[in-house]
């Protein structure tokens, strides 16, 4: 049974740090943050807005956008490296909130990557019939750990959450291939130490134009295409310079690529997503296209995606 995404969801909050803000919490400039990452501002949730808060919003909206209920969930999977707390899950939490009785819920912690290996595992349960729907949801609340006066780190994250509905698509639709990895060797080079994140930048940036280019070509082949048939790319939105290396690996056109970080920054396991609902309420996806999801993050992990839209 191929599995694909039925509905889409997103939640920004409302306030937006700009890059001039910035300037006057520390020492850097808007065009030195423009020019190294394509970041001009991102949204910092405020203090009374949870990661579950967040979470639920665009979970609500990813169920109503699927046409189903939240009693037709099996199973929700929370990607998040900020959780409310350690226990219970936020996955839990918002099974409570939408009120998906016999859904079975759980997070995953694969940083950036988060939304990459929350899908893959909703596709092995549908694939083998277990369950029909699996609610997934990227979340992270970065500013909560976040050092703002490390500017080589601060000027960087945003917080937000994105969603999605995956279940049964017709033959030929849906995930055609993915690819799954981690190197803990590198997890010294972006981790949380103490209360706030910490990043190897130069190490992080090598890594990731390396594997990101890799392993979207991987994916293509695993699933019998080429860089042609690629309608769309969407990267997860750390860096606009990660992220040109990776379309021009793949000879794709600008207009090709999804591109929301000038607005909202790299908010982790929710870039793809949100990206996605992006693209698709701009009417920019259409039934058929070939599109390429592929993200890094901490731990070091990856996660790429060959998925053909429709259902």
């Amino acid at each position: 049974m191929n599995a694909g995404i039925l509905g889409l969801g997103r939640y920004l909050p409302e306030k937006i740090l700009t890059n001039a803000d910035l300037e006057k919490m520390m020492d850097t400039s808007d065009e030195w943050i423009r020019t190294r990452t394509g970041i001009e501002e991102r949204r910092i949730a405020s203090d009374d807005i949870n990661t579950s808060d967040m979470a639920y919003e665009a979970a609500k909206v990813a169920l109503e956008n699927a046409q189903i209920s939240a009693e037709d969930i099996d199973m929700i999977l929370v990607a998040t490296v900020t959780p409310d707390q350690s226990f219970p899950t936020v996955a839990c939490m918002i099974q409570e909130k939408l009120g998906a009785k016999k859904a079975a819920a759980m997070d995953v912690s694969a940083a950036c990557a988060g939304f990459m290996y929350a899908m893959i595992t909703a596709q092995q349960f549908i694939q083998t019939g277990a369950y029909k729907h699996v609610l997934i949801v990227g979340v992270e609340k970065l500013s909560k750990i976040t050092n703002w006066e490390d500017r080589n780190t601060a000027v960087l994250f945003g917080d937000g959450a994105g969603a999605a509905v995956i279940g049964p698509v017709s033959e030929g639709k849906g995930i055609l291939s993915f690819e799954l990895g981690a190197d803990g060797s590198g997890g010294k080079y972006l981790l949380q130490e103490g209360d706030f994140l910490s990043m190897n930048g130069r190490e992080v940036f090598k890594f990731a134009v390396r594997q990101m280019g890799e392993s979207s070509l991987n994916v293509l082949d695993k699933a019998g295409l080429t860089k042609e048939d690629v309608d769309l790319l969407v990267p997860h939105q750390a860096n606009i310079r990660i992220m040109e290396a990776s379309r021009e690996r793949l000879g794709l056109p600008v207009e090709k690529m999804t591109k929301t970080v000038h607005k909202y920054g790299n908010n982790s396991s929710a870039s793809i997503p949100v990206a996605l609902v992006e693209e698709m309420e701009a009417g920019r996806i259409k039934d058929n296209d070939l599109i390429i999801m592929v993200g890094f993050g901490g731990g070091l992990t990856w996660g790429a995606i060959a998925l053909r839209w429709g259902k």
